[in-house]
């Protein structure tokens, strides 16, 4: 984002005035998985017409939300960098889902939850389940990122799950990832999670993460979905998620209701 300059306290509501608007909104969740792309295929994915998607492109490249890549004599636009993400990411966990109205809405609304791409990492209910095999063989250590709905202060309502909890890399884990064909960063010993704003529960991120993340696209475990960030298992994805990590396709959702609980 764009740097800070010496001044007052910060301005909160100057990017609150950028992200108040549906169709900047919606061109940043297209550019979350990671993608450039053009003024036109954003246009399209927030329903505006061309000239309006570039005014609005054009305010969110000058806050620095997003940033221009030209290549020849086109030009492409990705978000500014990881720090955005992680700010559409934690948006995503507090705000409403819009409502599903078609099949096509509801079958992309499932795509999205199953497994999609948060910029360089995986997430959704595959980024959780390959997080909890990770924790369950040894090969990183750490909470498993899972709210106590029985925890309660005074009035409040159960506690959050921690944001960016900390995971560490186990000597284990270092040589199961490198029989993976895993490039683990040299030195890497603390690993990042983050919340998923779907299942609410940690998925893995920062550099392990998209290492890995790197390494199922090479395999030709993962394909984009056209259109939106979502992604879809191939055959060879599902056998090798199977086989080497012991994570079954597609995986199980999270039941975080407490032992006893009526199921709504």
């Amino acid at each position: 984002m764009a740097p800070q300059t010496p001044g007052g306290d910060v301005d909160m509501a100057a990017v609150g005035e950028l992200l108040a608007d549906r169709a900047r909104c919606r061109m940043l969740l297209a550019l979350a998985d990671g993608r450039a792309l053009p003024a036109s295929t954003l246009a399209a994915e927030a329903g505006v017409a061309p000239s309006t998607a570039s005014g609005h492109l054009g305010r969110l490249t000058e806050r620095g939300l997003t940033e221009v890549v030209a290549t020849g004599r086109y030009r492409y636009y990705r978000l500014a960098g990881p720090e955005v993400a992680r700010l559409v990411e934690v948006l995503g966990r507090i705000a409403p889902a819009r409502p599903v109205r078609s099949l096509r809405e509801g079958t992309r609304a499932h795509a999205m939850r199953l497994a999609r791409r948060c910029y360089d990492h995986l997430a959704g209910r595959l980024g959780v389940a390959v997080t909890d095999a990770l924790r369950d063989q040894g090969w990183i250590e750490g909470s498993d990122g899972t709210p106590d709905p029985t925890e309660r202060e005074g009035h409040q309502l159960p506690g959050p799950v921690a944001e960016d909890g900390a995971y560490r890399l186990t000597d284990t884990g270092r040589a199961g990832l490198a029989g993976l064909g895993v490039a683990v960063p040299d030195g890497l010993s603390a690993v990042r999670c983050c919340v998923d704003w779907t299942e609410q529960r940690h998925h893995l991120a920062g550099p392990l993460a998209a290492a890995l993340l790197a390494r199922f696209d090479e395999d030709g475990w993962l394909r984009s979905m056209p259109g939106h960030r979502a992604l879809k298992v191939t055959d060879d994805g599902v056998a090798g998620l199977a086989d080497r990590l012991g994570v079954g396709w597609p995986p199980p959702a999270v039941d975080l209701a407490p032992a006893g609980a009526g199921r709504g």
